[in-house]
């Protein structure tokens, strides 16, 4: 990763979904550039794992942030206000559409990529107002403006960016930006596979096409370098309420 720089010196931040993928490529450039990080996972073995890698900036966290205690505990552990939040735990729903998916995967799904977000923001924004400044960036995705999942997950990266736009809107004021990132196909260990037969015919040779227009998935790093543009006071002082697509240009084919 690029950075070694100060950018972050100095700053606490709370990164969820931190023990892989994108939030722990997050976590790691956030110190690279000086912050301490409170890494949320519900796997403490991928957060041993990366604590022993990191040092004692990454501090881990086994936390189900569907739960409001669970939450409040993480904020317990963090013993103050915030500097930076990165909500990136997120998971899929089998590219289900709607004739097909059930409830269980739908109130999963939403739980896990909009309500604990909601949740996130609602418990550490308002130490951030009493600070007079913070930085959040939500994970959106590319399925929010176009059809490339199921239904639930669709439905709830959509409302990641109408959240966001929302809680810039409201907070911009009490030096608070809210921005969002939407990648697209993303080398992780999130499951992608197609669980609909329908949504593989319908719209699996448009994924397919795109994946093979764009010739590889993103790197989780490459997805972090904007989540952390967009988390530097500096660089994006002047950038709330911005969805940032990196999906190497998915979004314009």
């Amino acid at each position: 990763m690029s950075c070694s720089c100060d950018r972050f010196q100095g700053k606490t931040a709370v990164v969820t979904g931190a023990g892989s993928g994108i939030g722990l490529a997050t976590a790691k450039l956030l110190i690279a550039g000086g912050a301490r990080v409170f890494a949320v996972d519900l796997s403490a073995a991928r957060l041993d794992e990366a604590a022993a890698e990191i040092g004692e900036r990454y501090v881990p966290v086994v936390a189900d942030i569907t739960n409001q205690e669970s939450i409040a505990a993480i904020a317990d552990k963090v013993g103050g206000p915030v500097d930076i939040l990165i909500n990136d735990a997120g998971i899929m729903d089998g590219v289900l559409p709607v004739t097909e998916v059930d409830d269980a995967t739908w109130n999963a799904v939403l739980a896990v990529n909009l309500t604990a977000m909601m949740r996130m923001m609602r418990q550490f924004i308002p130490g951030m107002v009493e600070a007079g400044h913070g930085a959040i960036v939500n994970l959106a995705s590319a399925a929010a403006s176009r059809t490339c999942a199921g239904a639930a997950y669709s439905a709830s990266k959509s409302a990641v960016v109408s959240l966001t736009h929302n809680t810039a809107s409201i907070y911009g004021k009490d030096g608070i930006r809210v921005n969002a990132v939407a990648p697209g196909g993303v080398s992780t260990n999130i499951d992608t596979a197609f669980r609909s037969a329908l949504a593989g015919e319908r719209i699996g040779p448009v994924v397919a096409a795109a994946v093979e227009a764009l010739a590889q998935d993103a790197k989780p790093e490459w997805i972090a370098e904007a989540i952390c543009f967009l988390a530097d006071d500096q660089a994006a002082i002047f950038v709330n309420g911005a969805v940032l697509p990196v999906d190497g240009g998915w979004t314009a084919l």
